[in-house]
């Protein structure tokens, strides 16, 4: 593996890869691996010639300065798991002048897609997420990416920004990965307490019961309450939204008849840690 921190290292080991038509795979990450994150890795490898993974903490997507204090880093702790898959990996660790040598000011136009759920409790976010997922692209030039399909918004957030931008770049979707309780992999997980995380196991419970009894007989207005009530009702949880949508749109349904592709989107605090999930009721 070769841990590199620089573009112009970056650029050295990539560009006789590519004289040698050599497809490039990337990763982007903001680092606390998982195995949700060494799924991706892993397809990744599959499908290309060379796999980079960015290891980078990305300051503009977070609205809150405190979050950001807070989120796990460790290198050191990423790359010996990264080695456990594949020694044939590059790891991309910038600094933030690497990436930002001056302040990224662009203001992208998403339509209605940041209009809901994530953007309208995280004013800000997905902006910086297009800036620094932009920049990296630019930075990797990579034949494909890979996104975990937990952050459902995101992906359709970085879909739009590619056909906006008409980067080359085919956008790889995978699904969530779940612990075995049913908690879906999250960097954030690392922040919980046992008794945070016996809690937390339950807002899978309730979405997947949800999709197997409740919308069965239930509209989407009772179904929405019904989880809320249901996952609020549990200690340590307080649901922050949750929206049922078309799953290209992101837009709010209020029959299960109008779309084809429904997905239910939940954001819960369990404590002061923030946990997202999703559950596709059908496609």
């Amino acid at each position: 593996m070769k841990l590199i921190k620089t573009i112009k290292e970056l650029h050295k080991e990539i560009l006789p890869l590519r004289a040698a038509n050599k497809t490039v795979g990337f990763v982007p990450t903001m680092g606390a691996l998982h195995e949700g994150h060494l799924s991706l890795v892993k397809q990744c490898l599959a499908d290309n010639d060379v796999c980079v993974v960015s290891i980078f903490v990305n300051p503009t997507q977070f609205n809150d300065k405190e979050d950001l204090k807070k989120y796990p880093r460790n290198v050191e702790k990423d790359c010996r798991l990264l080695n456990t898959i594949s020694e044939n990996l590059i790891v991309f660790n910038p600094s933030e002048s690497e990436v930002y040598p001056e302040p990224d000011t662009r203001i992208f136009n998403f339509g209605q897609l940041d209009k809901v759920m994530e953007g309208k409790f995280r004013p800000g976010h997905f902006n910086g997420v297009a800036q620094v997922v932009s920049r990296l692209f630019d930075i990797v030039k990579p034949d494909r990416a890979y996104f975990g399909e937990k952050d459902f918004q995101q992906l359709a957030i970085i879909r739009h920004m590619v056909r906006q931008l008409k980067l080359d770049v085919q956008i790889v979707p995978m699904p969530i990965i779940r612990e075995q309780s049913g908690l879906a992999l999250s960097s954030r997980n690392a922040r919980l307490t046992d008794v945070q995380r016996a809690s937390a196991v339950n807002i899978s419970k309730i979405l997947f019961k949800s999709r197997n009894e409740m919308y069965k007989h239930l509209t989407i207005a009772e179904t929405i309450k019904k989880v809320t009530d249901q996952i609020n009702a549990v200690q340590n949880l307080e649901v922050e939204y949750f929206e049922i949508v078309d799953g290209t749109t992101l837009q709010p349904l209020n029959d299960w008849s109008e779309s084809e592709y429904v997905v239910g989107c939940i954001a819960v605090f369990c404590g002061e840690v923030r946990l997202i999930d999703n559950i596709v009721y059908n496609s």
